[in-house]
């Protein structure tokens, strides 16, 4: 059974949530911790979400993964559900918005749980949003630095 179980979050879940939830799962397995882990990622809005069906990841986010060796084969959009605050015990947003959001979406006994990737760098900015910028090298490099915090932090 897993140790750690790690929601990454994020507006719609095809670019920054899915870009850690497998950057998280690549270092982990790297470092033979995947027995302690169980790491996924959603949405704090629905959009991505048609008739039920999640969108893949974004095509120029896969690119970014793929550069680094990294797959999210598969990867659909999913919505974060106020019965996922039970099932995590961690959850870690792109930015003050989706903070926010998750908090509003998990309920009051599980809000504590939310809180902001970057934190575990040591900042106190957000991941920068690649669906804006058009820049998923900047993102992925924010992606990794909170990720490798993380870990760091879970040893």
């Amino acid at each position: 059974m897993a140790k750690y179980k790690i929601m990454f979050v994020c507006l719609g879940n095809i670019c920054r949530s899915p870009m850690a939830e497998f950057i998280c799962k690549d270092l982990v397995k790297k470092a033979g911790r995947e027995a302690e882990f169980e790491i996924a990622s959603s949405a704090v809005s629905s959009e991505n979400v048609y008739n039920g069906v999640g969108a893949p990841v974004y095509k120029p986010a896969q690119a970014e993964l793929k550069k680094h060796g990294i797959t999210c084969e598969g990867k659909r959009a999913q919505v974060l559900k106020e019965t996922d605050g039970e099932k995590y015990d961690l959850f870690l947003c792109m930015d003050d918005s989706n903070v926010r959001r998750a908090k509003r979406i998990l309920g009051g006994k599980n809000e504590e749980k939310c809180k902001k990737l970057l934190s575990y760098a040591g900042e106190i900015g957000d991941v920068a949003d690649p669906w804006y910028t058009g820049d998923f090298t900047v993102a992925y490099a924010d992606i990794l630095r909170g990720v490798k915090g993380l870990l760091d932090s879970l040893e």
